[in-house]
């Protein structure tokens, strides 16, 4: 096990410099200077040749492609992420302004898709062919179906604007206003956590109807064992292995869905700051987002590779 950890870690570094590596070469192949899309937001007739000179030099941009790699590299191993040319800001302070945000609506849809997703799953699986089992997968069917941006807008409309239950953009901050924060959160979080849910739900139930046809199981219902101890004994560790790695995806896919649900609903975390950068060419924040986004997910399928053996002790290192 001890080994297995090693290699894996040893992997997921070398993903990451591969990562970092490609968002950076990336960026510096697009058309533009960006440059000039900060000399446009001041005063361009007080912008002379040796000012463009200066600013070139303080953002770093007028070193050899390799040079600014290494710093850019040197920096995020000092804690330091560059400095915004669009914002003129440090991006560090950019980022930890805005990932608590993003983690607040990310880790609460992860929650509610893998619970509510299990529990959906299972029920339809222990009645199969029933009327709850045919309600379960048909809104299954519909949750993996429904784009998020088109599922956002239809929700701001009906509740927000139609019966104006709810805000239909912002975020507050819970410590500030609780209140508040729970009513702008309700729907980019069910927005966020639809696809989830409705994923995680049609694959336990698979999974777990495999599993309730094993001698096994069968044998634990002839012995008279109640249902439920047949289910939290026998079936639902055993039939968690295919979910854990549907939750690895859902947990890659809930960090990239969050840039569409906060552009969408208005929400100033990592997604809509990267989607900004991304149009004026800010290439600090684009590298540092994309960078941290990979690192998330790296560390996700880590934790689900590891957490095989836990569920299933069957399950080896070699």
């Amino acid at each position: 096990m001890t080994a297995y950890i090693i290699r894996r870690l040893i992997e997921a570094i070398i993903v990451i410099i591969l990562i970092s590596l490609l968002v950076f070469f990336a960026m510096r192949t697009l058309p533009g200077d960006p440059l000039m899309i900060y000399i446009m937001q001041q005063d361009i007739s007080e912008i002379t040749p040796e000012i463009q000179a200066q600013l070139r030099h303080e953002f770093g941009l007028d070193k050899s492609l390799p040079m600014q790699y290494i710093d850019w590299i040197n920096g995020l191993l000092h804690g330091n992420m560059g400095k915004s040319i669009f914002y003129n800001e440090s991006v560090t302070t950019l980022m930890l302004e805005r990932i608590p945000i993003t983690l607040t609506i990310g880790l609460i849809s992860i929650v509610i898709s893998g619970i509510l997703g299990i529990i959906a799953g299972l029920v339809a699986a222990l009645r199969r062919g029933s009327a709850l089992d045919n309600i379960v997968t048909s809104l299954a069917n519909f949750g993996i179906s429904a784009p998020n941006f088109w599922l956002g807008v239809m929700m701001i409309y009906f509740f927000g604007l139609y019966l104006g239950w709810l805000p239909i953009q912002g975020y507050t901050s819970p410590l500030d206003d609780l209140g508040q924060s729970i009513k702008q959160l309700i729907m980019p979080v069910f927005v966020l956590a639809n696809w989830g849910v409705a994923f995680i739900a049609r694959q336990t139930r698979s999974s777990m109807l495999e599993v309730v046809r094993q001698d096994y199981i069968r044998t634990a219902w002839a012995k008279g064992l109640r249902e439920s101890a047949v289910v939290m004994r026998h079936v639902i560790k055993n039939g968690l292995i295919p979910v854990i790695t549907v939750m690895g995806i859902q947990l890659s896919r809930t960090i990239g869905g969050q840039v569409i649900i906060e552009n969408v609903f208005n929400i100033p975390g990592v997604g809509r700051l990267m989607v900004s950068a991304v149009f004026g060419q800010d290439y600090q924040v684009v590298q540092a987002g994309v960078l941290l986004v990979g690192i998330a997910v790296v560390i996700c399928n880590f934790l689900v590779d590891v957490s095989y053996g836990w569920i299933d002790p069957r399950v080896r290192y070699d």
